[in-house]
């Protein structure tokens, strides 16, 4: 997946998530804000990133990385809107 792709399916979750006009309920919101990955999906983008840096991705790698990124983005959008959620209660 290229960078362009991983953007465009981020921005499609940026959309589905913010079609919902409906408040999520605070129990929601502090459910999704506990959402994180595990130390070994950390690790593993560490190591991804790294071998990025030194210019030693393999395209599978690439793609391996350019996934984490894009529900990286998409948790970001999540939190972001369950933050909002918490906000105005």
């Amino acid at each position: 997946m290229s960078e362009v792709e991983g953007t465009l399916a981020a921005n499609i979750w940026d959309r589905v998530i913010g079609a919902d006009e409906h408040a999520l309920s605070p129990d929601e919101a502090r459910a999704l804000l506990r959402w994180r990955f595990p130390e070994s999906d950390l690790q593993r983008v560490d190591g991804l990133s790294a071998k990025a840096r030194e210019g030693k991705l393999s395209a599978v790698e690439q793609h391996e990385l350019d996934e984490y990124l894009a529900i990286e983005s998409a948790l970001i959008s999540l939190k972001s809107k369950a933050r909002l959620a918490l906000k105005s209660t």
